[in-house]
């Protein structure tokens, strides 16, 4: 299982009024999963369906979601790819879900691993500055 995210973006975005649509984009859009290449919101399509699946209790493949999303496998493995490093999704035994049971759970767990990283950060910035001296 891969918890450990490799590049988190966040974004200021103006919060949308109270519409679920616009409030998973503008989540989307604030983590960066939005990009002016990801013409036909790929990306965002299937956060949606691994919300949807992680809310019944279930895992999808990747097969199951370019079958869903009438996506290619690559397309699916790259978005994949950027949901997973993004500490968003986890993935066992193949299947893809929510890194926790909800999305406010998943958004804690990224906090922690920022600040987790900020805290590795800080503890090497100490250790050089008793190189230099400093």
């Amino acid at each position: 299982m891969i918890t450990r995210f490799t590049k988190i973006v966040i974004q200021k975005v103006k919060v949308p009024k109270e519409d679920l649509n616009a409030e998973l984009m503008w989540l989307s859009k604030s983590l960066g999963l939005m990009s002016e290449r990801d013409k036909e919101y790929s990306c965002f399509r299937m956060f949606i369906e691994i919300i949807k699946a992680s809310k019944r209790g279930e895992g999808l493949s990747s097969d199951e979601l370019a079958y869903r999303l009438n996506l290619t496998r690559g397309t699916v493995i790259h978005h994949l790819t950027k949901l997973i490093g993004a500490g968003l999704v986890r993935v066992e035994d193949n299947k893809y879900s929510l890194r926790a049971k909800n999305l406010e759970q998943t958004l804690k767990k990224m906090k922690q691993d920022v600040l987790s990283t900020y805290e590795e950060l800080e503890n090497l910035g100490k250790e050089i500055d008793k190189k230099l001296d400093l």
